[in-house]
């Protein structure tokens, strides 16, 4: 089997919606082609923040099949084929082959819960099994799936198979990052889940992470790709510089806001809202002008005070780092100035009610 070495910048691609619910395809080819000229080093497709669960196996297979055929070789194509079906992932893993990917990400399974055992066993392992030269990437964010491969059944899995090449760390937990490095060493490849920790999870030479998955590229694919390769290099001032710029979008992955109900009986309360990714992406995106459109429901819109933030942050990096919204001016040719200015285009966005 051809070891594929994950490195770099890579992004957990968005799927553009039409306002009526579709996959927008065109659009979909735009954010690929904006991705691969903007030097992005991978693209991932079906990722979770591409909305997987709501894709049908028709779409799921389509949008893969779209960027691997963008790709055309440039850039390098994982697909997202995890599920909390071990059957349905080794269906996406078999498709994902045959389509040209050159690897897969596997989230942990969501909901069910298994052991880190099981999941070494019953679900990583059996797709291996059944699909033994196709890469793969394990995915462990327990935030969202609700268990967690361990740092020591992931060793075991990466002693045991070449298949496996690497981690996209969400679990937020350093030392337990540090521990997958002892325990499986050089070989694999840890890459960041969460933009914010990008950078403190590759200088820190107990971890020395080899990039990052990355939700804000889909927005800012140069600045993060040279963010990541200049602190690859050992060039870590300048890298800093640009976490440093980037900062105001790092932290909108997710947006937790207090928004009003009101009762049945007439008083008000307050209710912690949590947007989460890729809701806040897709609506900064949309804002912007790129294509995005919806997320599919459950997901809706987020509240005016979602809104507010991500059009703040926009127009904080707007007024210190204007350099790091041309690209999306000149690819997407719109005028950013003019609608972040723009108080309707914002408006639209919210959520009529909450």
């Amino acid at each position: 089997m051809v070891q594929h070495r994950i490195q770099g910048a890579y992004t957990a691609l968005v799927t553009p919606f039409t306002a009526d619910g579709d996959v927008d395809w065109m659009g979909l080819d735009k954010l690929l082609a904006y991705q691969i000229t903007q030097g992005i080093n991978g693209i991932l497709a079906c990722g979770t923040t591409g909305e997987s669960p709501t894709l049908d196996e028709t779409e799921h297979g389509q949008v893969i099949e779209a960027a691997v055929k963008q790709s055309q070789g440039q850039v390098h194509i994982m697909a997202g084929i995890g599920s909390n079906n071990t059957a349905t992932s080794i269906h996406h893993a078999e498709h994902a082959q045959a389509a040209g990917a050159d690897s897969g990400l596997v989230v942990d399974c969501y909901y069910n819960g298994p052991s880190s055992s099981e999941l070494r066993t019953e679900y990583y392992g059996a797709i291996i099994r059944a699909v033994p030269d196709l890469p793969l990437m394990a995915y462990v964010i327990p935030g969202r799936t609700g268990c967690a491969l361990s740092a020591e059944d992931l060793a075991i899995l990466a002693a045991e198979t070449e298949a496996l090449i690497g981690v996209k760390e969400a679990t937020g937990d350093l030392e337990r990052m540090a521990r997958t490095r002892q325990l499986a060493g050089d070989r694999l490849s840890i890459m960041s889940g969460d933009d914010p920790l990008t950078m403190d999870m590759m200088t820190r030479e107990d971890i020395r992470a080899q990039g990052v998955i990355s939700v804000m590229t889909n927005i800012f694919p140069h600045a993060i790709a040279q963010m990541v390769e200049l602190a690859h290099n050992g060039d870590i001032e300048p890298a800093r510089l640009l976490e440093k710029k980037l900062a105001p979008v790092f932290g909108l992955v997710g947006i937790t806001v207090m928004n009003e109900r009101r009762l049945p009986n007439g008083q008000t309360a307050q209710v912690q809202d949590k947007y989460r990714n890729p809701l806040p992406v897709k609506t900064i995106m949309t804002g912007l002008g790129m294509p995005g459109g919806p997320c599919r429901q459950p997901l809706g819109r987020m509240g005016a005070e979602g809104v507010r933030r991500a059009r703040a942050a926009l127009l904080q990096i707007r007024d210190e780092s204007p350099e790091l919204l041309e690209p999306v001016a000149a690819f997407f040719d719109v005028d950013v100035d003019k609608r972040l200015r723009d108080d309707a285009v914002w408006q639209a966005l919210s959520a009529s009610r909450v």
